[in-house]
């Protein structure tokens, strides 16, 4: 079977200095990966090479078997991102900027008027229940929500888009632990009362490594090299002291 996600002897250079270096990685649909690290190791790179925002020095990435030039709209469309600086949208209210992950499923004309309609308002609203935002909030601006509420909103809008593969770099920052896990393992089961469709292949970027449970897969960032990439059973505690 092909992986899904393929990286062959993949390096980044950024102002001659090398961020990541020969890294080779292959993803099979249904993975449920965490990556972790210390900050600085390389993971914000990686993500960002992986969803097509910025180009390796060295090597070749493919996804459906293809680089992310050449992917068609509907094949770029099944693939999200949770970015850690989230890139909401500060003129816009909660749940317009939750709307905007249907940018990637439609035509611009058709999502820049529903970004306004009351009425498609719907399933924005599902997607922030289940991130547990209060409806009081739907409507007011990004100023006045905090910082937590803005990283959920952030989630929800990956979670309208309904991408088969999800990169998210950091996803769980200023939310408590309980908030944390609930969210952790809701993108792991994909189980919710709205049937909404969750990925099947997950890669999360993570500081927390009490998050890793329920991942299949775990893999170390150190100094810009895959320092271990093994199944979550087989990791232990010196791997970790390793990379931290």
């Amino acid at each position: 079977m092909k992986p899904l996600i393929e990286l062959n002897n993949i390096s980044y250079k950024y102002k001659n200095k090398k961020i990541l270096k020969d890294i080779n990685l292959k993803i099979n649909e249904g993975e449920k990966i965490a990556l972790i690290g210390k900050s600085g190791a390389g993971k914000t790179t990686l993500i960002s090479i992986l969803n097509g925002m910025k180009k390796q020095t060295n090597g070749d990435v493919k996804i459906y078997s293809k680089s992310f030039n050449n992917l068609d709209n509907s094949q770029k469309s099944k693939i999200g991102t949770i970015w850690q600086d989230l890139r909401l949208i500060d003129d816009l209210s909660a749940e317009q900027n939750v709307n905007c992950g249907l940018l990637c499923n439609q035509n611009l004309i058709f999502t820049l008027k529903n970004l306004l309609n009351i009425s498609s308002f719907h399933k924005a609203h599902k997607c922030m229940d289940l991130c547990q935002l209060q409806s009081s909030i739907y409507s007011k601006d990004l100023k006045n929500i905090s910082g937590g509420q803005k990283q959920r909103i952030a989630i929800s809008r990956s979670i309208i888009q309904e991408p088969e593969i999800l990169f998210a770099d950091e996803p769980f920052n200023n939310l408590d632990p309980k908030l944390c896990n609930y969210l952790k393992n809701l993108f792991i089961s994909g189980l919710n009362n709205y049937k909404i469709k969750f990925p099947n292949t997950i890669l999360f970027s993570m500081h927390k490594i009490d998050l890793i449970d329920g991942f299949t897969r775990v893999i170390g960032l150190k100094n810009g090299e895959i320092y271990f990439d093994i199944h979550k059973d087989d990791l232990r505690e010196s791997y970790l002291e390793n990379i931290y």
